[in-house]
């Protein structure tokens, strides 16, 4: 598998000088198992990919969203796959928001919000509704198949991670997640193993518990420290850990420290910046 970041920032996006290493763009994480083109979330670094996939149409997509807050649909009116006739995209999303998730992507196109509705996309587009613990099997088109396990996350509205098997390699994402007290049973279970764990990681601890100078506390807005990161990741027996979903007020230099102080906890720790790429 080849993991490609296109979009490592959450909440908005955060262009300018101060986050040029790490990126601006909000979550999109690419994903090559075989010839399958999976990805997981539609921010803003989706426009990104879009333009990488060009030469590649026509072509078949699976998106994955981890849930439909702003910041993780907000690219997908501007995914040009999406416009072609002759792509074939298969979207994924939980069934525990009010509304489905082809009426959540519908929306945030409508009028006057947006000029081209989704209707109007050109691909052929197909909805698919998730539930926890679901097995999605994929044709990695090599004679070979992607597994892909779904399961829940603690997140305001709800959240899915994903845990993704291809040919003995395991990546899980897992994003937009706050931690508990103790390690989250499920998240442990979901993530067991994993060769790649890319994991909401947006405060450091200070900033979560409101010590940092930065804002207030953040208990309950659905997201985890550094530290709770590298509690799943040695739960879990990750063998690396991936810092995701950095926070916008964090910038170069700030990443640069929370990467610093994972590492010194779980040596095998990066810093998601755009345009990294992990081959397992």
């Amino acid at each position: 598998m080849r993991i490609t970041f296109w979009g490592v920032r959450g909440s908005i996006p955060t262009p300018g000088p101060d986050t040029v290493e790490f990126g601006g763009n909000t979550s999109c994480v690419e994903v090559r198992a075989g010839k399958a083109i999976l990805i997981f979330d539609g921010g803003t670094g989706l426009r990104l990919l879009g333009k990488k996939l060009a030469p590649e149409m026509p072509l078949e997509a699976r998106i994955f969203f981890s849930h439909v807050h702003w910041d993780h649909i907000q690219g997908f009116p501007f995914f040009d796959p999406a416009f072609v006739p002759g792509n074939s995209i298969h979207l994924y999303g939980g069934n525990n928001v009010s509304r489905t998730l082809e009426e959540t992507l519908a929306g945030q196109m409508d009028h006057p919000s947006f000029p081209v509705h989704l209707s109007e996309m050109g691909a052929k587009m197909t909805f698919n509704d998730l539930v926890e613990g679901q097995v999605v099997e994929i044709d990695a088109g090599d004679g070979s198949q992607v597994k892909l396990t779904a399961g829940r996350g603690n997140h305001p509205n709800g959240v899915w991670a994903y845990r993704v098997e291809h040919q003995g390699h395991l990546v899980v994402y897992a994003t937009d997640t706050e931690h508990y007290a103790v390690i989250d049973p499920k998240l442990a279970k979901l993530a067991k193993g994993a060769d790649v764990l890319i994991y909401d990681a947006q405060y450091t601890p200070e900033e979560y518990a409101g010590t940092a100078g930065t804002g207030g506390p953040k208990l309950g807005w659905g997201h985890s420290t550094f530290e709770a990161a590298v509690g799943l990741a040695k739960a879990a027996g990750a063998s690396k850990l991936i810092l995701f979903h950095h926070d916008p007020m964090q910038n170069d230099a700030a990443v640069r420290e929370k990467e610093r102080r994972a590492k010194a906890l779980f040596p095998n720790t990066m810093a998601a910046f755009e345009g990294l790429t992990l081959d397992l």
